[in-house]
């Protein structure tokens, strides 16, 4: 078997996605999603252009060759418009594997290490009550864990809030990039306050989540994390821009608060020292954007001598061709931890042929289907109806004008 032909296709159903389509001679055919958000044009022609032409005759059955060789063998390493490119490869050749032996991607990769993976949804309101009634609606639809985000007063715009539809969060807009507003001492101030309430509203037996999004020194992280405790939050996710791992020893002296961060890294040299040093407790890469099965179990099998868990990026810039990927990820390696689950919308579903046969949700857990290869399918006569539509993701300003991380 030899690859013939391969396709990459940008559409847009309700937000843009880039799906790679490998063809073999003998009629299989594989998915991979190479979306990269608000830069998706350049990893379409990073495939088109470099990697695509490269392989035309190739055994599909390589997948760890031809992985090392668009990795290796570019002189260029790393990098989110790479990673996302290569990655899309690697999803559609162990599709491919899986379909050509006839079984679930997960058998290849193990088997199951569980019965069923459990998932965070996204709970947001303009104030604290309205965050709290978003919480209650997940509670209602049987989540066990919802990551909360709130309006912080005196800001016009809050990270991970929505005034559309809460439970379909999508910063990108169309035009040229939306300039939010931050004050890092108003934030401060104001989500311990979040939190004390959910607590006393919830219970002590849900997970709660949050996400500081990088806007954080790491001792105003570590004052984060220690007014947390009492409230015994899941995660505390990316507080600090994590170029800097080191950073990440000052929190940890502070807090016992667990630390998330990872879904901007791309490769396993991202994580060294958080591991090494044991200065995390969950690895959020997604399987997208940090190269692909081959490369995340690699980071997963690391990760599990230093104490880490993983907890895979999972948002709607992601497309359900990485979803079902990671559930079969996820399902198969002893240290998993959560997974993020942001339903996609009616019109992405019907473009990648999104069933509960592919995943379904019950009781606070996805499950991945028992279809050969990674169970799902892409109708590019559905794509087709959706063109690529220009968007970008947000900056932010602090309220002096200074330019910030968003």
């Amino acid at each position: 078997m030899k690859i013939q032909e391969a396709k990459v296709f940008v559409t847009c159903p309700d937000r843009n996605f880039v799906t790679l389509k490998i063809i073999t001679n003998e009629g299989v055919y594989g998915l991979g999603d190479a979306t990269l958000n608000g830069r998706e044009l350049a990893v379409k022609a990073y495939l088109e252009d470099h990697l695509v032409p490269c392989l035309i005759g190739k055994d599909p059955a390589n997948i760890e060759d031809i992985w090392q060789y668009f990795y290796r063998g570019a002189y260029w390493r790393r990098g989110p418009v790479t990673m996302a490119a290569i990655a899309a490869i690697d999803m559609a050749l162990w599709d491919i594997k899986g379909k050509v032996l006839n079984t679930p991607v997960y058998n290849l990769l193990g088997g199951k290490s569980r019965k069923g993976v459990m998932v965070y949804g996204h709970a947001n309101g303009k104030d604290i009550a309205d965050t709290i009634d978003q919480v209650e609606k997940y509670i209602d639809k049987g989540y066990l864990a919802i990551r909360a985000q709130t309006g912080v007063p005196g800001l016009a715009n809050t990270y991970g809030t929505s005034e559309k539809d809460k439970m379909y969060y999508e910063p990108a807009t169309r035009g040229l990039p939306q300039e939010c507003e931050w004050s890092t001492e108003k934030y401060l101030n104001y989500i311990p306050k979040l939190f004390k309430k959910l607590r006393e509203k919830c219970g002590d037996d849900l997970h709660f989540l949050h996400d500081s999004h990088h806007r954080l020194t790491p001792i105003e992280a570590a004052r984060l994390g220690k007014e947390l405790e009492p409230y015994h939050l899941f995660w505390l996710e990316d507080t600090v821009p994590a170029e800097l791992q080191e950073g990440f020893r000052i929190i940890r002296q502070h807090t016992t608060t667990p630390l998330a961060v990872g879904e901007v890294f791309n490769t396993i040299w991202d994580t060294h020292i958080l591991f090494t040093e044991q200065l995390i407790d969950y690895i959020r890469m997604s399987v997208v954007h940090g190269g692909g099965l081959t490369h995340l179990k690699k980071i997963a099998a690391m990760a599990e001598v230093y104490h880490v868990k993983t907890g895979c990026h999972g948002p709607t810039d992601v497309s359900p061709i990485t979803m079902a990927a990671a559930l079969h990820f996820d399902i198969s390696i002893n240290n998993f931890g959560i997974q993020e689950y942001m339903r996609h919308t009616e019109k992405t579903d019907e473009v990648f042929c999104r069933t509960d046969d592919v995943y379904k949700f019950e009781k606070g857990y996805l499950f991945p289907g028992d279809k050969p290869g990674l169970g799902i399918d892409f109708n590019e006569d559905e794509a087709k109806k959706y063109s690529y539509e220009p968007a970008y993701l947000p900056i932010n300003r602090k309220i002096d004008g200074t330019l910030f991380n968003w």
